[in-house]
């Protein structure tokens, strides 16, 4: 990711953070003043419905993996950068200082993402959030080439599990929506929407 980035990207397609974006005399401009404010939006609209996004961008797959630590962190980024890496891809993470900015909106301790070519494909995102700090979300999009995409996710997935045993998987609506931690429950078989927000979710996906 080049200099100019203040904090990791939330879309494959967008940058929401530039030093361009602050004016060294009048602090923080009108341009990161809206940039913050088109991103409390998406935020709020996440679980409610989802944009019109290409097909190869539906998420297909998303677990919780618990990552408490700056230990854990680190690592999770080291495994995520040995297998991208191995399939020719490479992994963008939030420093430290980028995700206090980030904060400022929301709170957050991790947002990194792994990407095909030039930034040309997402392959995976994982972040945490503020009703769920230290428990990362990663999240597979369908791909441009499914089955590479498939092959990459089924690589990725067992090692974060052997390390962190404790990772659960999260329900996909139809529509490629992830539900609202508030709206769903731990089970053995990892996360399920909870029965009393279910129609919430079957209305939004009709």
């Amino acid at each position: 990711m080049s200099d100019d980035i203040l904090a990791a990207r939330t879309r494959p397609d967008v940058r929401l953070w530039r030093k361009a974006d602050i004016d060294p005399w009048r602090g923080v401009s009108d341009a990161l003043i809206m940039r913050r404010l088109i991103l409390c939006l998406l935020v709020i609209c996440t679980a409610c419905s989802v944009a019109e996004q290409p097909k190869w961008a539906k998420t297909v797959a998303a677990y919780e993996v618990p990552l408490p630590t700056d230990t854990d962190k680190a690592r999770f980024i080291q495994l995520l950068r040995e297998v991208g890496k191995a399939r020719g891809f490479h992994v963008d993470a939030a420093t430290r200082d980028e995700l206090l900015i980030q904060s400022e909106v929301s709170p957050m301790t991790f947002n990194a993402s792994v990407w095909r070519g030039d930034d040309e494909e997402s392959m995976a995102s994982a972040m945490d959030f503020r009703d769920r700090i230290g428990r990362v979300w990663i999240a597979f999009p369908l791909g441009q080439d499914s089955v590479r995409s498939a092959r990459f996710r089924e690589e990725l997935v067992p090692k974060i599990k052997e390390l962190w045993p404790a990772t659960a998987s999260l329900p996909i609506m139809p529509s490629g929506a992830i539900p609202l931690t508030k709206d769903l429950v731990r089970t053995p078989a990892g996360y399920s929407v909870k029965p009393s927000a279910a129609a919430r979710y079957k209305d939004a996906d009709r």
